[in-house]
């Protein structure tokens, strides 16, 4: 609990400072939004277990052609994907999210893929299983969501690393399609964060082990801590990463941090990873922004 506040206060004072930089600067901001959709949709891919590479995913999302074959389901995962992630940047800034929009941004997704189940909850005997985990009834999916979105409004003066990572939990816990949900849940993560004036989050692939280990403390103990901490890292993450480029800092690696200033790489590796430090993952590299020398 004290952990977790104090990683939200801290976010609330990059929160402040996001705001203060941001002033006048949309195009920058823009740019930042832009490059950052094709490590959205790789990550997020790859933790469902596609095969893309970074590299890959970003000359599909730009229509180059790929040194291998790729299978079709592949490439209009990365296309979806993409294509939700713009519109929820727009989108949640005029929709307040619920049940219709939800499966409109499923049917934007799966579309091309299976249309057989696009934009429509488990219904009849569409029962489903991740790992040892069985997926409630289909009957209990509508009133699951409804009380999901019902609870999370409900808690709107709370913590909103808490309210996110319950809200995830629930949603995968509750599985309510038969394809298509860890892309969605994570989807609806950033729809609920930019909706309240946050930054987007992006959970990395390097990060899937804890990720399912949260999945399993939720499922044992109904407990939320180990997500709040993947959110609370992840929202930091994006918030340095932003912070570097408005205030004009110079982005350097970590690698290059440490041979500059004669630290231990390692352990800067292991500040950035706790995020102690205002580091960041840019294409799964670990950078800084540092101030610029004054001429």
């Amino acid at each position: 609990m004290a952990k977790t506040l104090n990683v939200f206060n801290k976010i609330s004072s990059l929160r402040e400072r996001y705001y203060k930089a941001s002033i006048g600067k949309e195009a920058l901001i823009k740019l930042i939004t832009e490059a950052e959709v094709a490590e959205q949709v790789y990550n997020s891919n790859a933790i469902e277990n596609s095969t893309l590479t970074l590299e890959e995913t970003e000359k599909i999302l730009m229509q180059i052609d790929l040194d291998r074959f790729i299978n079709e389901r592949e490439i209009f995962e990365a296309k979806n994907l993409a294509r939700v992630v713009s519109y929820i940047d727009i989108k949640a800034k005029e929709q307040e999210l619920n049940l219709p929009t939800i499966l409109l941004l499923h049917e934007m997704l799966i579309s091309n893929i299976r249309d057989d189940v696009a934009g429509r909850f488990r219904k009849d005997d569409e029962f489903v299983r991740v790992g040892s985990h069985i997926a409630p009834n289909p009957k209990e999916v509508v009133d699951r969501l409804e009380k999901m979105l019902a609870e999370y409004n409900a808690a709107s003066n709370e913590n909103i690393i808490k309210r996110i990572a319950k809200l995830h939990l629930t949603f995968e816990y509750t599985h309510p399609f038969v394809d298509g949900n860890g892309r969605i849940g994570r989807v609806i993560n950033n729809y609920l964060l930019i909706r309240e004036g946050f930054v987007p989050i992006n959970i990395k692939f390097i990060d899937r082990k804890m990720y399912y280990e949260a999945f399993r403390e939720f499922d044992a103990k109904n407990e939320t801590a180990v997500m709040e901490e993947i959110v609370g890292k992840a929202l930091t993450n994006s918030y340095h990463k932003r912070l570097a480029y408005l205030e004009g800092k110079k982005v350097i690696t970590l690698v290059d941090q440490a041979k500059n200033n004669k630290l231990s790489h390692s352990n800067l590796i292991n500040k950035a990873n706790r995020q102690t430090i205002e580091a960041f993952l840019e294409k799964n590299v670990w950078k800084i922004g540092i101030e610029n020398e004054k001429k």
